[in-house]
């Protein structure tokens, strides 16, 4: 995840169908996702997960009760810490996680769970339950990042200069998890919990490509989670509504003849105008923006030479932008554009603005589905407890799961990690970042209780879908 400080933004998105973000997944999927994602907002997807009647019809208690059993035995405590160390010990890098892929798939040999190997180049889709719809789909990032580990314990990166700064190990030890769970299981499930292990989440988007692949294939949800040191260790916390934001980068090169910084009468001034354009940035956001609406633009470099006696004929200047709703990311992007050209003109310079349209840097926001949230909400707080659940703030990091939200209704929600303790207290994509292993087997088996339960709930609401059609006729 492209990791950030939280933000308070409004709950309320009013589109969230920018053009960019639709025309990136338009061609990825077939027409039943398509439709899943549609109804999503109508009267139709009211029965796709129905509320918890009093008399337990719909789900026990014990089955969650069960599910946190085997998640906690020993031996299974055991095997999960020691998947995830393994992985953190060889991180690899985006499209890269050839050994990262290769022992998930030994894991799930061992489990006996049937996959589909290449997606993505070494992303990985596996299926547990009948084989028969409906279909549920639970998703964990595998890459790493370029950063040197700073932690000193024995299971240290061992690849230099990289590290799971992230998490993404977590994430693929408790999805493996909740294959166990899922196996042990089986005979439970209503329906088929595919399993997407994703590479190249990290500005890579791995996610598009996946899509594009085929591993949403007549999947008609889908749930992730995401490790977060601002939660206590095993708490989940997610909100319904925009959770992140959704993130671009531009680079901006402002240009005009050189010349003398002694003769500025005969001059055009490059940094001024570089320098006036990044201050008028800022004006987007405190004169144009709702301030019930969070945005973000930040000017992260700014490189005009380093000679003291000319002016340059080139300065470059950019950074990230970054908005809760598709149309105000829309509005920022064309307003950077229009504010640097302008601003440049003003000085008599010629500027350009790449937004990185073509290196698949741009994530839409991660908006949850209203529905999908409160299933999350409903299998948690049967799980782990009321007082184990916490409402978040939305985030201005970024995530590429948003665009799975942008095909089928989906939920992404976090785990807690905080540990002052132990020292896991730091930010994701720190040197210094760590988690506590303690949670991994409460994430493993939220991940198998949101599966199980929504297609049991899924299949009670089409049995009564049917009874009231024989009713009717």
């Amino acid at each position: 995840m492209i990791s950030s400080s939280p933000q308070k933004a409004s709950t309320k998105s009013p589109d969230h169908d920018f053009s960019y973000f639709k025309s990136a997944v338009s061609s990825l999927t077939n027409p039943a996702a398509v439709q899943s994602k549609n109804q999503s907002s109508s009267s139709g997807m009211k029965s796709l997960v129905p509320d918890f009647d009093a008399d337990g019809r719909v789900w026990r208690r014990e089955w969650s009760e069960e599910i946190l059993r085997i998640a906690k035995k020993p031996e299974n405590v055991k095997w999960i810490k020691s998947v995830r160390r393994r992985i953190h010990e060889n991180p690899e890098l985006a499209f890269e996680e050839v050994e990262t892929s290769r022992l998930i798939r030994r894991e799930l040999d061992e489990l006996d769970i049937s996959y589909s190997f290449p997606l993505a180049k070494t992303g990985i889709r596996a299926m547990v339950g009948t084989g028969n719809p409906p279909f549920v789909a639970i998703r964990a990032d595998m890459d790493a990042l370029p950063i040197e580990e700073a932690v000193e314990w024995e299971h240290k990166s061992k690849n230099a200069g990289k590290m799971h700064a992230c998490g993404h190990d977590a994430h693929v030890a408790m999805l493996i998890g909740a294959a166990k769970i899922l196996k042990a299981r089986e005979e439970h499930l209503k329906g088929t919990v595919i399993l997407l292990f994703q590479p190249a989440e990290e500005a890579g988007n791995g996610a598009k490509r996946m899509i594009r692949e085929g591993a949403l294939e007549d999947v008609e949800a889908i749930f992730a989670m995401h490790v977060s040191h601002l939660l206590p260790t095993a708490v989940i916390g997610s909100r319904s509504g925009p959770l992140l934001a959704g993130c671009g980068f531009f680079k901006a090169v402002i240009t005009a003849e050189q010349s003398r910084a002694l003769n500025l009468h005969h001059s055009v001034d490059t940094v001024l105008a570089a320098s006036a354009a990044v201050i008028s940035l800022q004006g987007i956001v405190s004169r144009e923006a709702n301030p019930l609406d969070s945005q973000v633009i930040s000017v992260t470099f700014f490189n005009s030479g380093d000679d003291v006696d000319v002016l340059p004929n080139i300065v470059e200047f950019g950074g990230t932008f970054r908005a809760f709703s598709n149309t105000t990311f829309h509005h920022l992007l064309k307003r950077i554009q229009e504010v640097i050209i302008a601003q440049a003109s003003v000085y008599g310079c010629s500027a350009t603005v790449d937004f990185f349209k073509n290196t698949d840097s741009i994530y839409p926001p991660m908006v949850n589905d209203d529905r999908m949230y409160e299933h999350v909400k409903r299998a948690a707080v049967d799980l782990v407890g009321p007082t184990n659940f916490q409402v978040v703030k939305p985030l201005m990091g970024a995530e590429d799961f948003s665009f799975y939200s942008e095909v089928i209704p989906a939920s992404f929600f976090f785990i807690g990690i905080k540990n002052e303790t132990i020292g896991s207290v730091h930010s994701a994509h720190s040197p210094h970042f760590m988690i506590d292993e303690n949670a991994l087997p409460a994430g493993a088996a939220t991940h198998a209780a949101i599966a199980e339960r929504y297609l049991h709930d899924r299949s009670v609401s089409i049995s009564m879908l049917h009874q009231d059609k024989t009713f009717v006729t």
